[in-house]
């Protein structure tokens, strides 16, 4: 690999990722006023590394304080990004931080390390698996006389590992409510320990408990769940770091529950490094231009709610509301890494998959599933039993009828793998695609086009057109408000016509018809 990467305060942590960069061999400079690594270049000026060329990423592991103006620099400067959590200290900062590189077309990381962690990974597929039945409670103990820090609380030092993983657990999804308590008895208004309880829409609840004062070190993560527990002890050598318990509670004939003391199974891992994976999963992400597993989406909800814990702290333990400004089914699942707008609304069994965006006003019906980078527009009406494949993109008031089919290759093979020949379907903004109409990849829908129920369109179809058939054909023309015009498919000479319902005006010259007072058709 390349020394492309430079590496912004080599403190506690920082020389952990020095380690970890240099070693993989991409570590450039180490940019820290008052440390210095060996066998890089050092220096102590932010913008020498800024307008540097050859350095086209920057992993940034300063005081907390300092990650917001630091990114932003990066960013603007056309770096690639990965900031140690958490993200910054203000949701609106890290909404910026996200606006910024999604303009400037850059990868940004934040440093949630559990996410990388071997055991949580696979402790992660096995409740995914059902292994322990359905999920009931979390905790998340991080205990230590460790490091004692006076510019950041033990919440905002420690729990946001616990915070992300937790969000893991739960499919992405905020919780309902949150309560925290604690107490600052070394620094005043800095917190030393922290109960963290929440409550999540799906019945799911969980604790998290961290405490830089308590004697002995402990780092443990428990998942209870209806048919068995998983613990994870990040203490214990590593082949006993995870552990599922089966029945760890059996019922007798008499109703009365007893412990089930030898349940407990010792599941294997392979040993790896989790800072390592890690850094290498950054870096597989600015080579590949994926959006990383803990990307500025994730740091956003984990900042969200490090916020609302803090406030709940700050005033003795109120309950602080975190409802999603979307509102989805019990049923839904969806991934890490969505964006989905206010006021969308998400029903039984969808399935929205990584890296999709969903825009404001939405509805998605029963069964509707939503494939990796799909892009909706704002106002869109899915239907029920829609698959919107990778590819497709449907801009603002966009309806998808009932069992309407998108596709994505042409010549499907079940032998032949062609994920990277997807083709880009574009849906223009308010057309409508009609129950069980089956859409070939690769074309373009004008804005208010029309398809008719059962229709296989297999080429463009221009603005407000109205096709039907198989292969559809066009029969007419539609108004911005669904009503038909009086209009033939095309004339030499202009004609103008108006919406029965809304007395809008529409010009046909050629085999084109536009708004008359609309300017993007």
């Amino acid at each position: 690999m390349n020394r492309t990467l430079a590496l912004i305060g080599v403190g506690r942590w920082g020389k952990n990722l020095a380690r970890n960069f240099d070693q993989i061999g991409v570590l450039h400079t180490v940019c820290d006023p008052h440390t210095t690594y060996d066998g890089v270049h050092n220096t102590g000026d932010y913008q020498e590394v800024l307008q540097n060329r050859a350095i086209t990423q920057v992993a940034i592991a300063a005081p907390a304080a300092l990650h917001f103006q630091l990114a932003k620099e990066a960013l603007l400067a056309g770096k690639d990004l990965f900031v140690e959590k958490p993200l910054c200290l203000d949701s609106s900062e890290g909404e910026e931080l996200i606006a910024l590189a999604k303009k400037h077309d850059r990868i940004l990381m934040v440093g949630h390390l559990l996410q990388y962690h071997p055991c949580f990974r696979r402790l992660l597929q096995l409740v995914d698996g059902g292994a322990i039945g359905k999920m009931q409670y979390i905790m998340s103990n991080r205990l230590n006389l460790g490091t004692i820090r006076t510019e950041e609380s033990a919440l905002w030092c420690l729990a946001p590992h616990d915070f992300s993983i937790i969000l893991s657990l739960c499919g992405g999804a905020m919780p309902r409510s949150l309560r925290c308590t604690g107490e600052a008895y070394l620094s005043q208004n800095i917190a030393d320990l922290a109960i963290t309880t929440m409550t999540f829409d799906s019945g799911v609840k969980a604790h998290v408990f961290v405490n830089w004062l308590h004697p002995y070190k402990e780092q443990k993560l428990m998942v209870i769940g209806t048919e068995g527990t998983l613990l994870f002890d990040d203490r214990e050598p590593w082949e006993k770091k995870l552990q599922l318990f089966h029945e760890p509670v059996i019922w007798q004939e008499s109703g009365s529950p007893v412990a089930n003391q030898g349940s407990a199974e010792l599941v294997h891992v392979p040993q790896e490094e989790p800072l390592k994976n890690e850094c290498l999963h950054f870096l597989e992400c600015c080579k590949t231009r994926q959006a990383p597993l803990t990307d500025g989406r994730e740091g956003l909800r984990v900042l969200k709610m490090l916020q609302a814990a803090q406030r709940s702290l700050d005033s003795d333990g109120e309950m602080q509301h975190l409802s999603d400004s979307y509102t989805a089914h019990p049923t839904a699942v969806i991934d890490a890494g969505c964006t989905i707008g206010t006021g969308t609304k998400i029903w039984h069994f969808c399935h929205l998959m990584k890296d999709c965006a969903i825009g404001e006003n939405c509805s998605l019906g029963q069964n509707v599933v939503v494939s990796p980078g799909v892009t909706l527009g704002h106002n869109v009406k899915v239907q029920n039993n829609v698959s919107i494949y990778s590819g497709v993109i449907c801009e603002d008031d966009v309806f998808l009828g009932p069992s309407m089919v998108f596709t994505n290759i042409n010549n499907p093979r079940s032998a032949v793998t062609r994920r990277d020949q997807y083709e880009t379907t574009l849906i223009r903004r308010g057309a409508t695609i009609g129950a069980n109409a089956t859409i070939l990849c690769g074309i373009e829908l004008g804005a208010h086009a029309f398809v008719g129920a059962g229709a296989v369109v297999t080429k463009d179809v221009p603005a407000y057109a109205l096709v039907v058939g198989n292969p559809a054909r066009q029969v007419g023309w539609m108004s911005r408000h669904g009503e038909r015009l009086d209009l033939p498919l095309e004339s030499e000479e202009p004609l103008e016509v108006t919406c029965p319902k809304t007395g809008e005006a529409y010009q046909l010259k050629h085999n084109r018809l536009t708004h008359k007072e609309l300017c993007y058709v």
